[in-house]
């Protein structure tokens, strides 16, 4: 087990299977040191639901920030499902969150955090990262929020 793999066992976070695509596209693309990650949805609670609906009506900003935090895991699980370990992980270095929110909706960069600074606790300063987080009329299958990463990875 690598030194990520031992940090998330010390968080008592549990990796899912790695989510295919929903469509037309590929989970991720390599090309060099670059790893670009395709967006995702929530990952699964524990007990075996995800949240669903539009931040601002049917979860409040802090519910939107652990959607965040489970497309964060979602988006673990596939980067070790493509890298075989998340110590090849040199520096997550992009990060686009999307929000399904009410038209009113300001705190975007609130929900968002849920994913960064779950990055931040998994990868020290490697996970810091430049990000935009913007708000959306809809996202597919009423999920609150979809993430999408790029990610230096070794050589």
């Amino acid at each position: 087990m690598g030194k990520i793999e031992d940090r998330l066992k010390q968080l008592n976070i549990t990796l899912p299977s790695a989510q295919g695509p929903s469509a037309n596209y590929v989970p991720c693309v390599r090309t060099g040191n670059m790893l670009y990650m395709s967006g995702v949805g929530p990952a699964k609670r524990a007990d075996g639901t995800a949240p669903k609906g539009k931040v601002g009506k049917d979860l409040t900003v802090e519910q939107g920030y652990e959607a965040a935090r489970l497309c964060g895991i979602n988006l673990l699980a596939r980067m070790q499902a493509e890298l075989g370990t998340l110590d090849k992980v040199k520096r997550v270095v992009k990060v686009l969150g999307m929000v399904n929110s009410v038209d009113s909706l300001n705190q975007h960069p609130s929900v968002i955090n849920g994913c960064s600074d779950l990055m931040v606790e998994i990868f020290g300063d490697k996970g810091r990262h430049a990000r935009s987080a913007v708000g959306m009329n809809s996202l597919p299958f009423d999920i609150p929020v979809e993430v999408e990463m790029i990610v230096e990875i070794e050589a």
